[in-house]
């Protein structure tokens, strides 16, 4: 006889709701200690993240428990395609990956932010991560010249 899955159900901060099996579930360590403590009600809400970024991070983690040892490559492979999503996405999904404690999501994220600020000057990584310079000319002037070893 199959053992029966425990679904989970979530309720997106746009009041749409995502449900997940709870061995998926429970890699978001936030989740995790709400189902351990008894703390999970019927439909668990979760205020910072919408349903569909809820259910892009609850993908990731399906792929991740899917994918075991033996498919490496396919898991990096999926993982590079993934993170290959434009930059208001890849801030939704940063934003819910650290909001659920969803460490190698997370780290997986900030290693693909890092990767597009490679080698990059202020001005190019402002235009992709859409960041208005905030600083005067002059401010600006003095922080080159109190930090010229990052501009070499």
């Amino acid at each position: 006889m199959a053992e029966e899955t425990e679904m989970i159900r979530m309720m997106g901060s746009d009041g749409k709701e995502v449900v997940v099996e709870e061995k998926v579930a429970m890699k978001s360590q936030t989740i995790r200690h709400l189902i351990e403590d008894n703390c999970a009600e019927d439909v668990i809400p979760i205020p910072n993240v919408t349903a569909s970024v809820l259910s892009d991070v609850f993908y990731y983690c399906k792929r991740h428990i899917d994918y075991s040892l033996p498919n490496e490559e396919q898991l990096e492979d999926f993982d590079a395609k993934f993170v290959d999503v434009d930059v208001d996405k890849l801030y939704d999904l940063i934003m819910a990956a650290n909001y659920l404690d969803v460490k190698d999501l997370l780290d997986l994220i900030c290693k693909k932010v890092a990767d597009m600020m490679r080698g990059k000057m202020p001005e190019e990584i402002r235009k992709i991560f859409k960041i208005e310079n905030d600083f005067t000319p002059e401010q600006e002037e003095q922080i080159r010249a109190e930090n010229q070893w990052a501009f070499d």
